[in-house]
């Protein structure tokens, strides 16, 4: 009656029905799917799957990380996927790592984009150099 066969055909390749969070809606907690999440409404929390697409009302505070990335609302997060596109009312305040990145004209980004090739290699780390002291000893005041 019930096999093991039957729960894993879901994951392979059996389709999953798209998640919706609608624009009266708010979540707060992270949101996990295997297929696509579409993003009206507002969400504080991470968002991963296998494609997410931000609405232009969307609004997300947290980090999204898919296959695939859509924005046409806001994120504030860090931005993690293969292939990310910003429509031109796209308002990402975060950095985003990416195979393939495409802007439209008006797209509105306050971060650093960084390839995933560099990242997972370590280039990224060897690249950055930051003072930590202004050469000054400090001296207890007596």
């Amino acid at each position: 009656m019930f096999s093991k066969a039957k729960s894993d055909s879901r994951r392979k390749g059996k389709p999953v029905s798209p998640t919706i969070i609608s624009s009266d809606m708010r979540i707060t907690g992270n949101i996990t799917s295997e297929g696509e999440v579409q993003i009206d409404g507002v969400v504080d929390g991470d968002v991963r799957g296998a494609k997410v697409s931000i609405g232009a009302s969307g609004h997300i505070a947290g980090a999204v990380t898919a296959d695939r990335i859509l924005v046409r609302g806001r994120v504030n997060g860090q931005i993690r996927a293969q292939l990310v596109t910003l429509t031109r009312t796209a308002q990402v305040k975060g950095d985003i790592f990416h195979d393939t990145l495409s802007m439209e004209s008006g797209a509105k980004l306050e971060g650093h984009c960084r390839r995933l090739n560099a990242v997972d290699s370590g280039e990224e780390s060897s690249t950055i150099n930051l003072v930590v002291s202004d050469g000054i000893s400090a001296r207890p005041r007596g």
